[in-house]
């Protein structure tokens, strides 16, 4: 499943991110493959919420379809 796809209230661990760029665009959000993540929402029409380590982050919906993510509750 990809991070675009999660819904409300999961908790997901990033398995890959897509490419070298998409890769830097998520270490400068601080989220890197083996990080566990909260999903917190997806604005219609605008970015994925995330939290991690009480932290709330948005990520655009192109940089969310790149990134793979596997369900841990």
């Amino acid at each position: 499943m990809y991070l675009n796809k999660c819904k409300r209230g999961q908790t997901v661990r990033i398995a890959f991110i897509g490419n070298s760029d998409m890769r830097v665009q998520a270490i400068r959000l601080g989220i890197s493959e083996g990080e566990v993540i909260r999903c917190e929402g997806i604005l219609s029409a605008g970015p994925v919420l995330v939290s991690k380590n009480n932290q709330e982050i948005a990520i655009g919906r192109g940089l969310a379809g790149q990134i793979r993510v596997e369900l841990v509750s």
